[in-house]
């Protein structure tokens, strides 16, 4: 499934920014200089999607890289490639600590709305752009920190650092990063070269899926492990973020079957999609998506997208569950999860008391799920 070179041709790229000094970070000096960050696999099904499994000082990691045109966003399924390299033209030389922390301070302003703790957030990016932790941010890691600002993965990543459900960042160099290995990359036991993919027909895979998957109370795990993350990044610390590609393949989970986000770059702020989505052109609802699934509808009267998505993060999480959660599970109650998923289903956030019936929906589908689980070795 190769579909990115090895070594990656941006690599020299990476290494002459470094060595002459304009962009820092934890990852660099093994890049560049000891070499003991490894390429391995490709796990990219497109070819601008840079994305490989790597070996960090004997750590299994994701190496991920220039996978997304910051802002500049095609409302297709698909993102982008670049239309150029990042230049890591900013800060500027001369720019002091407190001017950066305002250049920060505005684009989360930009990107999460008029949240009253964005200072606690933009202090917890100087800690993390501190790579070498000597206690100040050079302006080469001040550099590699503003390119990665503009990645909403990396954001979420430093967002939900704390969060069980979030993979780890481990380090970074320029706008590359390296992140939590996890075990099992997909909902589904079973990955295929991305050609193969191509002309398999989407209703026979989704059949060979529901094969290869784990026993029901181990699936049951994995879906409280997503519930879970939906109630992390609805209303979380820095506001609402709203997940565009909820699929299965954006989702795996550790030998203990605990749910791990594999690929967060389509979760994006609700107040950026808002921005990014609203006076778009249009003649059909179907102008008016991001990403696979974050929907708005079109204003026939002015022939522009609304600014309100559709369906919540957590009817898009039981739509995926649905198939995956009913195969196999215990007769005594099937007919309960299955008035229970469809119920989520049906959620829309411009509903009267959405949050509350949200919050129970939630709360009951977890209940449900742990009483049958928590008794099972095999959970």
């Amino acid at each position: 499934s190769q579909s990115c070179p090895c070594p990656p041709k941006w690599l020299f790229f990476f290494c002459d920014k470094y060595k002459t000094g304009v962009i820092d970070g934890p990852a660099c000096n093994s890049l560049c200089v000891t070499e003991t960050l490894y390429f391995g696999k490709c796990l990219s099904t497109k070819p601008n999607n840079q994305m490989y499994l790597g070996i960090w000082d004997n750590l299994p990691g994701v190496v991920k890289c220039q996978m997304e045109q910051a802002l500049h966003l095609d409302f297709g399924t698909e993102l982008e490639p670049r239309k150029e390299i990042v230049l890591f033209d900013k800060p500027t030389r001369g720019t002091t600590v407190q001017k950066f922390k305002e250049m920060v301070y505005s684009l989360f302003k930009a990107k999460l709305g008029d949240q009253g703790n964005l200072s606690e957030l933009v202090n917890l990016i100087l800690t993390v752009a501190d790579g070498d932790k000597d206690g100040q941010v050079s302006l080469g890691e001040a550099k590699s920190a503003w390119a990665l600002l503009q990645l909403n993965e990396f954001l979420l990543m430093v967002i939900l650092q704390d969060k069980e459900h979030t993979p780890k960042l481990m380090g970074f160099c320029g706008d590359l990063y390296v992140m939590e290995s996890v075990e099992y990359t997909s909902l589904y036991g079973i990955s295929l070269p991305w050609v193969i993919e191509l002309f398999i027909p989407s209703g026979f895979r989704r059949s060979m899926d529901q094969l290869f998957t784990p026993s029901w109370p181990r699936k049951a795990k994995i879906a409280i492990g997503l519930l879970e993350f939906v109630e992390d990044v609805f209303h979380g610390p820095y506001g609402n973020f709203l997940m565009c590609d909820t699929s299965a393949k954006n989702l795996g989970y550790n030998d203990k079957y605990d749910l791990k986000m594999v690929d967060m770059r389509k979760i994006v702020p609700e107040t950026n999609l808002k921005e990014l989505i609203k006076d778009r052109h249009c003649k059909s609802d179907l102008d008016c998506v991001y990403g696979t699934d974050c929907r708005t509808s079109c204003d026939q009267s002015t022939m522009k997208c609304t600014s309100e998505v559709i369906q919540p993060n957590l009817a898009k999480a039981c739509q995926l569950l649905k198939d995956y959660l009913l195969r196999g599970a215990p007769s005594e109650i099937r007919e309960e999860l299955e008035k229970q998923l469809y119920s989520c289903i049906a959620l829309k956030v411009t509903a009267n008391q959405m949050e509350m019936e949200h919050s129970l929906i939630l709360n009951n589908l977890k209940t449900l799920l742990w009483k049958k689980i928590s008794y099972t070795n095999d959970s």
